[in-house]
């Protein structure tokens, strides 16, 4: 009897507890797990008690586990929990992409130890066996960010993980970014809560991971080296280094055509669960037939899609039901409301506008002033007849729902509609006759009639005023011409450039032409003015540019509509531009050349005496403003009289000019040779840091006299004398460097001369 007093108690202990919940309430959290989704919807009462795994507080993010079964709990305020604790749930379920436990009162009982992290691999996780459990798994590193709460204004860790099978995510409480930047590509072994990732269609479109801190993502082997000491790959070569090794299964679904774009999409319905399918057939599928789609799985945008896709019509009607909804049931989605994306749906609005492009048509909607679009998409081959709908009508659409963000935790979520075809659109009524536009157009009506009569009474004075007008524009327009002709003179003589001058031309050819194209064509030139890019197809005027000597400067062209008929003012107003862009060309040549010969030696083509006094002046002033240093340098042509006379002043121009070119040829771009007259020249060094650097120019042109001139036959010696000065210092005006220079370099001469007349008696040259 004694033995069995303990017994008692227990049965009468576990009865009270028993009495004390209410009927149908689940009292362990193995239980709440084995409901679906449809009994969790129904929100039974729960008491449970479970050990706390994951908690962020600020999201409000909890997850518990007991009995080897995990479970995500919802809470209404932030709670201090942390891994370990023990603690007692009361609240009810509810439907999730698995049933989840809305709290109404968590109890903190005690702290423990964690439940023992279980290996999980890449199949069972994304088979939802692991969903809600403590896990580790190995896996690499793809990509470390920081990521911010949308709660708070608090950071963590979100990793890209690639495990044996695919990828996951995982994010980790704390925010080091040093800790990021040693962690991509690391073979590492995380522990942390499994989860899914789902659609707002409670689909499975992923895994991740919950982690609770740094110190549970344990580094295994880190990168071989750091992704920034990586040797840089042109972009066009990055899939050089592409590899993927899939090993993803082929499926099968079964269901409904309910879009069909040929080599583009299909869709197929079941009852509520509905898929797009990515494919290139161009057999005849019919809409509302029963199917069979076979591809393979991948998420797009966040959706889950079959990819690879091949089509089998049964051509059995199995036709779906459009589902009328509203609004608000397409855009708001959540636990109680989900999405509709790839659903075959029908909704009514009014159409604000049309857009008709190549690859579709658009109608841009609007219900309770929130707008949408339903959108046709062509199929290829010629482009179908628009159906054309009257901005202001109230339709119905019907087609496919596309929803344009996944996160089923988005209170609004935007989305547009698909037409299968134009029939798709159904007008339910034509806009109200009673509206702006009509009313508007009524009292234009009105005013129209109103001010008909007054109209009549003004028309003659109004002819009368309008002739003056005419008259007065003409004759204002002919002085503007004339003006315009003047100042294009005064152009020709003055300082613009030609181009300008050309285009001015070509302006003033276009007003008198009520504004036809007109263009100048220089010869061996530029095309100046406006030709338009269909000329070809113009009836195109032409008008030669002769010069004095007869040759062709160069055309005038005018472009005009090519139904119009030619007139003898568009051939005079072009002959009369032609003679003006003569005169400007031929002006502006003559000046150049004049220019030219005033500051060019004709015979050496370099510059000459007076080029270089203006360019030294130039220098001087510069080097005053900016305390530089430059150099010039003098040359004067050794026994040139000796060869004029003997061979011919022909010979001594020659070698004038090939003694020039070598000069030259020993210069840098920015130094300055001229010809001062007969056989001196000079050299302006602008760009100089010492003495040394100009002496070692002027030895460069001493020496490049020591290979003999052949010239026409005759084979000769060639020598020159250089001396030199150095601003400031020998000389701070131009004609002070320049009889600096001239003393140097007669000095040289001088030096050479003795030279020669102490030579040992003997043959010489």
């Amino acid at each position: 009897m004694r033995r069995l007093i303990p017994t008692f108690v227990i049965l009468i202990a576990c009865a009270s507890i028993a009495w004390a919940q209410p009927p149908g309430t689940l009292t362990s959290l193995r239980a709440v797990t084995q409901l679906t989704n449809a009994e969790a919807s129904k929100g039974i009462s729960v008491v449970f008690q479970a050990t706390v795994t994951y908690n962020r507080s600020y999201e409000r993010i909890l997850f518990m586990q007991d009995d080897g079964k995990g479970i995500y709990v919802s809470y209404p305020t932030p709670l201090k929990l942390v891994p370990g604790d023990r603690v007692e749930v009361r609240g009810k379920t509810r439907r999730s992409f698995s049933p989840i436990v809305e709290a109404d009162s968590i109890t903190l009982l005690g702290h423990g130890a964690l439940p023992k992290a279980v290996p999980a691999s890449f199949e069972e996780m994304i088979r939802s066996e692991t969903d809600g459990r403590l896990v580790t798994v190995r896996a690499t590193i793809r990509a470390a960010d920081r990521k911010l709460s949308p709660e708070a204004p608090v950071s963590f860790m979100r990793l890209q993980l690639h495990m044996d099978g695919g990828y996951l995510t995982a994010d980790v409480e704390g925010e080091d970014a040093n800790v990021l930047q040693g962690l991509l590509d690391a073979e590492v072994e995380v522990t942390g809560i499994a989860a899914e990732i789902f659609d707002s269609k409670m689909q499975q479109t992923g895994i991740h991971m919950h982690v609770q801190s740094l110190s549970d993502v344990k580094v295994i082997k880190r990168a071989s080296s750091g992704p920034w000491t990586l040797s840089e790959t042109p972009m066009d070569r990055v899939i050089a280094v592409y590899h993927s090794n899939d090993s993803t299964a082929r499926v099968r679904v079964h269901g409904s055509i309910t879009y069909y774009l040929p080599g583009y999409a299909v869709v197929l319905q079941s009852g509520a669960k509905s898929i797009w399918i990515n494919t290139l057939t161009y057999e005849p599928l019919r809409i509302g037939d029963a199917a069979d789609a076979t591809g393979f799985p991948e998420v797009h945008d966040g959706f889950v899609n079959l990819s690879h896709g091949e089509i089998h019509d049964s051509y059995k009607p199995a036709p779906i039901t459009p589902l009328a909804t509203t609004l608000e049931t397409l855009s708001l989605v959540g636990y109680d409301s989900p999405g509709l994306h790839n659903e075959l749906i029908s909704i009514e609005g009014q159409v604000v506008t049309e857009v008709r492009e190549a690859s579709q048509d658009e109608f841009v909607m609007a219900i309770e002033g929130k707008l949408f679009s339903a959108v046709y998409r062509h199929p290829d081959g010629p482009v179908p007849a628009a159906k054309v709908i009257p901005p202001g009508s109230r339709v119905r659409v019907t087609g496919i729902c596309i929803q344009e963000n996944s996160d089923p935790f988005t209170a609004q979520i935007p989305f547009k509609i698909l037409l299968r075809n134009y029939d798709d659109i159904e007008v339910v009524a034509r806009p109200s006759l009673v509206n702006t536009r009509n009313l508007l157009l009524a009292l234009g009506l009105l005013l129209v009639v109103v001010f008909a009569a007054l109209a009549r009474g003004w028309a003659l004075e109004r002819k009368v005023r309008r002739q003056t007008a005419v008259m007065s524009a003409r004759t204002e327009a002919e002085a503007e011409l004339e003006r315009r002709r003047s100042r294009i003179l005064e152009d020709i003589n003055g300082v613009r450039p030609l181009a300008e001058v050309l285009e001015e031309i070509t302006e003033l050819v276009s007003s008198q032409l009520q504004g036809a194209p007109c263009w100048c064509e220089v010869t061996d030139g530029a095309r100046l003015g406006k030709c338009p890019p269909n000329a070809a197809q113009s009836r195109t005027l032409h008008e030669e540019i002769p010069s004095r000597s007869g040759s062709s400067l160069g055309r005038l062209a005018a472009a005009f509509d090519p139904l119009s008929k030619p007139s003898a003012m568009e051939a005079e107003a072009l002959s009369r531009a032609a003679g003006l862009a003569a005169l400007a060309i031929e002006t502006r040549r003559l000046y150049t050349d004049l220019r030219r010969r005033s500051e060019f030696d004709l015979l050496t083509d370099i510059h000459n005496r007076f080029s270089l006094e203006k360019q030294l002046d130039a220098q001087i002033e510069e080097a005053r403003e900016t305390a530089s240093i430059f150099g010039l340098i003098y040359i004067d042509l050794d026994k040139f009289k000796q060869i004029n006379d003997l061979h011919g002043h022909h010979i001594g121009d020659l070698y004038l000019q090939e003694a020039a070119l070598r000069m030259k040829r020993q210069l840098r771009p920015h130094d300055t040779l001229a010809r001062l007259g007969g056989d001196e020249f000079a050299v302006l060094v602008t760009i100089v840091r010492n003495r040394a650097e100009v002496e070692e120019i002027a030895q460069r042109l001493e020496h490049s006299f020591n290979e003999p001139f052949a010239l026409e036959g005759l084979v000769l010696t060639g020598l020159a004398s250089v001396g030199i000065a150095l601003y400031p210092q020998d000389g701070a005006t131009r004609d002070a460097l320049l009889n600096a220079a001239d003393a140097a370099m007669y000095i040289v001469k001088n030096a050479k001369r003795n030279t020669e007349m102490n030579l040992p008696s003997g043959p010489h040259s």
